[in-house]
């Protein structure tokens, strides 16, 4: 989900010993890959000793999950490392009969309902389902809502290392960047001043908490408005602390790099137009995808070519999948995406990002396992009235 949202995987391999490290983050080192464990084992997730944590990645990523694991135990916890890569994503489908996608993923229920924490390593390639039917992918996701459901009632701590911006080669060239570059993306974001985003986070939590109606324009045709009177608002600045336990559900999960500050709209009350430039789906580029938005719904989605498989997996999805769900702004000044790439990032400050679909990781109620996300660079939003965002930059 957030698309980005939803990333529980369809099984976890329990591994006492991984492959050798294939892919970790490129303009790294060993001690650079053990600060940055500990860094998400510490601060992120607050690890405390006892609990039970689930580790989950891609083979490629050994050399990280194993820091990951040893910094869990040096903090008196209990590491459970689970592998999950693209292969077997796809296998899942090609090689399973579809009449187990509806099954209930019994394995990952039981760990939601024991483990106190998971992290896991966004490095997934979408592109690996492209072409699986969308009936399947559906039925699939739909019987995970339990799962996440349980983690939010459990207020279990989740940290997504990733969030859009893993170094991997397929990322870098669908960003239009060289690797090295990604990674310098990715490391600056995970590095920044958390004590900062945590600041900057409050005042535009601020602003949106009690606020009525927000509004969002763009240049490109955007203008979309939608009340949030007495929705929740969250912060994701990279540490879960006594506050967002306290809080609970979807507040105790956290995205790094981090940076960003969401809240669901109210349900039935979204109206206008929204025009993504550029969408990424399944590894395949969108341009100029346009929603128009009715009493809270997509009522049209469409763009002039390439919008095929996701057309079918919206018409395929559960009820929910046309609720105009969330608006996202990003607070992380230290994400500078290089000029003349297509890198679209959710946390670098300024940028405004729109969701469809579920928003329960937002703290709103649609559960739904359809997600579309897209972005809005360049773009302002408005609270009640006053510039939060103005074209591209941030007003808190």
């Amino acid at each position: 989900m957030r698309a980005k949202r939803l990333v529980l995987a369809g099984c976890a391999l329990a591994l006492a010993t991984l492959a050798p490290a294939g892919d970790a983050p490129k303009a790294a080192g060993e001690k650079e890959l053990d600060d940055l464990a500990a860094k998400v084992v510490t601060q992120s997730a607050r690890v405390q000793e006892g609990e039970l944590v689930w580790i989950v990645g891609a083979p490629k990523d050994a050399e990280v999950l194993e820091d990951l694991a040893v910094q869990v135990r040096k903090q008196g916890a209990h590491p459970l490392i689970s592998v999950y890569g693209d292969r077997l994503a796809r296998r899942l489908y090609d090689d399973v009969p579809a009449k187990y996608d509806t099954q209930a993923p019994e394995w990952d229920l039981k760990i939601a309902g024991l483990m106190d924490a998971e992290i896991e390593i966004d490095a997934g390639d979408k592109a690996a389902l492209a072409g699986v039917p969308a009936g399947r992918l559906a039925a699939h996701d739909k019987t995970y809502q339990p799962v996440y459901a349980k983690m939010r009632r459990r207020n279990v701590r989740y940290v997504l290392l990733g969030n859009g911006l893993y170094p991997m080669p397929s990322r870098a060239k669908q960003f239009g960047l060289t690797e090295a570059e990604l990674s310098k993306l990715f490391w600056d974001g995970v590095n920044a001043d958390y004590t900062r985003l945590q600041t900057t986070g409050r005042k535009v939590k601020e602003a949106l908490a009690g606020a009525k109606e927000v509004r969002v324009t763009n240049a490109n045709g955007t203008d979309v408005k939608a009340g949030i009177l007495k929705r929740p608002v969250m912060v994701s600045d990279g540490v879960i602390d006594d506050e967002k336990r306290k809080e609970g559900g979807a507040a105790c999960w956290t995205y790094l790099p981090a940076g960003e500050v969401y809240v669901s709209t109210a349900p039935g009350t979204a109206e206008g137009r929204v025009v993504l430039d550029r969408v990424f789906y399944k590894g395949k580029e969108i341009d100029d995808l346009v929603l128009e938005v009715k009493g809270g719904k997509v009522v049209s989605l469409r763009a002039k070519a390439g919008d095929e498989e996701l057309r079918a997996d919206f018409e395929a999805a559960a009820e929910g999948k046309d609720r105009f769900g969330v608006i996202d702004v990003g607070i992380n000044a230290d994400v500078r995406p290089p000029a003349g790439g297509k890198a679209l990032t959710y946390m670098q400050a300024g940028m405004i990002s729109v969701y469809v679909g579920n928003d329960t990781w937002a703290g709103g109620d649609d559960n739904t396992p359809f997600s579309l996300d897209g972005f809005l660079p360049g773009g302002t939003l408005m609270v009640d009235g006053k510039v939060i965002v103005d074209k591209g930059e941030l007003k808190p």
